[in-house]
């Protein structure tokens, strides 16, 4: 089916603010900061390499917004035919249907506190508007990252300090107590299957709407 200059051009703009799309409107944000958190909490600045972590946190976003994209793109293929038309009112209400599937996963996983302030900074009294719940779907994100990342540094910084302790009472001052706990702290991580329970805590809490750590 061929395409009016004006679609053309629409499918272009949409594809350019496609990967700002996939960071903000999706789980990847919660997911890459919270393992680049673990990285931290481990000490090894540069393991995993950071396209590793990039990749990860991917593919665990993919994992959980399948469900969403099916529905959008069942729905965009349903009301093709308005689409092809280029942008009239029929193809901005297909876009606005085809967009409901997101906007409830946002919703679902916004803190109500966080939309209600945006929601006043913004202004507006219609209920809440994509301006407002896409930045405030995006704190939360955040603000959900950094209390898992709580939790992760804490086990981490008392085998530190165990470290620090032992190694100040032998009085060896001249070793570094970041470098002598970094294989205890890996092999923690390696016996606590880390990187698993880590990837299962963060599917649940978004496909059963919360978990052990939300």
């Amino acid at each position: 089916m061929s395409l009016s200059p004006s679609s053309l051009v629409l499918g272009l703009l949409l594809a350019g603010l496609l990967p700002f799309a996939l960071m903000l409107l999706t789980s990847f944000v919660k997911i890459a900061v919270v393992l680049s958190l673990v990285r931290s909490a481990l000490g090894a600045s540069q393991v995993p390499p950071s396209g590793v972590i990039t990749g990860l946190a991917l593919a665990l976003s993919l994992c959980v917004m399948y469900p969403v994209a099916a529905e959008v793109g069942s729905r965009l293929q349903a009301d093709w035919p308005a689409l092809s038309e280029g942008p009239t009112e029929h193809s901005l209400a297909a876009l606005a249907r085809a967009a409901e599937p997101l906007e409830e996963f946002l919703q679902r996983h916004t803190r109500p506190e966080h939309l209600l302030r945006i929601q006043r900074l913004v202004g507006g009294d219609a209920g809440p508007s994509w301006r407002a719940l896409v930045p405030a779907f995006v704190i939360g994100q955040l603000h959900d990252a950094f209390r898992l990342g709580f939790a992760i540094f804490l086990p981490f910084l008392v085998l530190d300090m165990l470290v620090a302790n032992v190694l100040l009472s032998l009085g060896m001052h001249m070793l570094s107590p970041a470098g002598v706990a970094l294989p205890f702290k890996l092999l923690l991580f390696a016996l606590a299957d880390g990187w698993t329970l880590l990837a299962e805590n963060l599917l649940g809490q978004f496909q059963a709407g919360g978990g052990p750590w939300s």
